[in-house]
């Protein structure tokens, strides 16, 4: 099978672009300039030098956009691609995770909305599963740990008030933010969502760990529990 009827197989994006074009054109005009699969594309120059279109153009063939396969685990990654494109691609999502963990490490969460949700968005929005993490806070609402309290299927994520704060209790925390993703797309919360929430404020209370926000990401949308009413 040729290059270019693999690219079409696999992702549906015709013909290779020629990289120096791609790169003349980022250069005069930035990132914006380029879509998706030329993003990815550049990114896995180092380890496929040859041709960087055809694992591109199969990782998007496979998972859809950007986010999700920066959302991929390494297995999933594998499936797709060679393990050293797979390792390409785990350690750029590494390092932008935590580039922008960095913004919301050492000061108030309370007082900065907009990096904890573009962190929670790079976090959860690619994942093909829902997730549910907990940000623990100190007394000063500053980030102690951000810790995967629960990992399951396309539509539900266990959850278990109860180890939420006997983890806040370990860690100290005074407080904390509860993230979960909707793999779906839907930015609607569910009846059990609602419910989970009350179950973890309830135990909370009783133990003086106050709950702040519920939030819940999907896609780029980012909801908020309290915004809503729902907490």
């Amino acid at each position: 099978m040729s290059v270019s009827n693999q690219l079409q197989d696999a992702g549906s994006q015709g013909p290779a672009p020629n990289r120096a074009e791609v790169v003349q054109r980022l250069l005069a005009h930035g990132f914006a300039a380029l879509d998706e699969y030329e993003t990815l594309a550049l990114m896995l120059s180092r380890s496929s030098r040859s041709d960087p279109w055809t694992p591109a153009a199969a990782l998007l063939g496979r998972f859809g956009c950007l986010p999700r396969v920066l959302g991929a685990t390494l297995p999933e990654l594998r499936q797709a691609v060679r393990n050293d494109v797979a390792l390409d691609v785990c350690l750029f999502a590494e390092v932008m995770q935590r580039a922008l963990e960095f913004r919301v490490r050492r000061r108030p969460l309370l007082g900065s909305c907009a990096a904890v949700h573009d962190y929670l968005r790079a976090a959860l929005a690619g994942r093909s599963r829902e997730q549910f993490r907990v940000l623990f806070l100190d007394k000063a609402n500053q980030l102690i740990a951000d810790e995967l309290m629960g990992d399951g299927t396309v539509d539900h994520a266990p959850v278990y008030p109860r180890e939420v704060m006997r983890r806040a209790l370990e860690l100290g925390a005074s407080a904390c933010i509860l993230a979960h993703n909707h793999p779906t797309g839907a930015a609607t919360p569910s009846s059990a969502d609602i419910e989970v929430t009350r179950q973890v404020v309830a135990a909370g209370r009783a133990l003086g760990v106050a709950v702040h926000d519920h939030l819940l990401v999907a896609g780029d949308a980012v909801v908020s529990f309290k915004g809503q009413g729902l907490m």
